[in-house]
Order: C-alpha cells, then sequence, then structure tokens
C-alpha cells in the first residue's frame, strides 16, 4: 500500500497536531491522571491512523477492455436513473452515482481509455453528498470522455466534509482506463452521465471498487 501525493502536506500538520497534544499529556495529565492521559492518547492515535488511511492506494488488479466502464471511485450505488442532462450534453442521460464515504478510498480513476473533450472546474455550495441537489449545486470537477464516438462525463462532487477537489486531465490528454484522473478529500460522491442504453451490471446499494468494478458496458 503506497499514500497518496495529496496526502503528504495533511498527514505532516497531522503529525505536528498529534505532537503538540500527546507530549503534554505524557508530561502533565498522564501523571496525575493515568486513564485520562491514556485515553487521550489512544484517540490522537487513531485520529492520526485514519488521516494516513483516508490518502492510502491499495494494490490491485484493475479491470480492462475497450467496452467496459469501471467504476472511478470506491463507494456505494445510490443513484441509477435517467435524467436530463446539465452540463455539455443538450440530451437525456443514464445518470450512475458513486457514494464515498471518509473511510473508502479516495483515488479517482479514469472509467474509460479514450480522448478527454471537456474538464471544467465549479464553485458551489457543499450540501451533503446524497443531498438530490448536490450534483448541480456543489462544488465539483467535470470531464467529458469520448471513446469510438461515444463520450460520457463524470462528475467529482464536493460534500459536507469534502472541500478540495484535485483533477489532473485537461482537453487533449489521451488517458487509460484505470489511471488516476483525480482526487476527493473527505467525504464526497462521483456521477456518470452515460448514454440512453448503456448496459447497467450493478445495482443500487452495491459496493464497488474503482478501477476494478465494471459498472456495465457501452
Amino acid at each position: 500500500m503506497k499514500i497518496h501525493k495529496e496526502g503528504f502536506g495533511s498527514i505532516l500538520v497531522a503529525a505536528v497536531v498529534a505532537a503538540l497534544v500527546i507530549v503534554p499529556t505524557v508530561l502533565f495529565v498522564l501523571p496525575s491522571y493515568p486513564v485520562l492521559g491514556w485515553l487521550t492518547i489512544a484517540v490522537i492515535i487513531a485520529l492520526f491512523l485514519f488521516i494516513i488511511s483516508f490518502f492510502r492506494i491499495p494494490a490491485r488488479s484493475h479491470a480492462s477492455g475497450d467496452d467496459l466502464i469501471v467504476a472511478p471511485c470506491d463507494g456505494t450505488v445510490v443513484v441509477i436513473e435517467e435524467v436530463d442532462a446539465d452540463e455539455y450534453f443538450t440530451d437525456r442521460r443514464l445518470q450512475l452515482s458513486i457514494f464515498m464515504s471518509p473511510l473508502n478510498v479516495h483515488v479517482n480513476r479514469n472509467p474509460v481509455s479514450g480522448d478527454v473533450m471537456y474538464s471544467q472546474y465549479h464553485k458551489g455550495k457543499y450540501l451533503v453528498a446524497w443531498h438530490p441537489k448536490s450534483s448541480t449545486e456543489n462544488e465539483r470537477h467535470s470531464v467529458v470522455y469520448k471513446q469510438d464516438g461515444k463520450e460520457m462525463l463524470v462528475k467529482q462532487i464536493a460534500g459536507a466534509l469534502a472541500k478540495r477537489i484535485v483533477n489532473y486531465l485537461k482537453p487533449g490528454d489521451k488517458v487509460e482506463m484505470g489511471e488516476e484522473m483525480g482526487f476527493i478529500k473527505f467525504g464526497s460522491r462521483v456521477d456518470l452521465l452515460l448514454p440512453l442504453g448503456t448496459k447497467i451490471d450493478v445495482k443500487i446499494n452495491q459496493k464497488v471498487k474503482g478501477g476494478v468494478t465494471v459498472l456495465g458496458k457501452w
């Protein structure tokens, strides 16, 4: 397991804060109030380990196939429905949304191989990620992929805790399925707007793994 580059700064800050709490606790609290002291130390260590685990990149064998669409992130499928496209497209699309909890791996990956046609950041609100309007009103970054004349839009959406979206793609890039496309810090979600007729192989409440779980075929 590796640590994502986006986490180095956060882990360093967390380590400094942990040290600033643990050292005084050991020196001044532990001798007089051992239960309180050990409880404080345990909580701080647990929080520090959580921060490290949040930025983990587990070793995985990624799926491959020209007609496959793989999960762009870890999480739970919360929406599969037809919607009217509100960005880039003007037709109806099949929306598939994946909710990412703070415990999920938060690396975002390309769901398909192809060309990047569009990459746009949008400022916005920080509604909880499962709110119906989070897809259109929250801070988000949208990317359109094109493969063999077919296009899909993928939105990285900030949530109530996620207030930093990182995206590495720009129009004109050629990308491979499973490669990193970005990162979202803390709880959030990712939406896919797929062509109608896309064959979906997952269902609501199913757990998926980024770059591994096949969402469907187009």
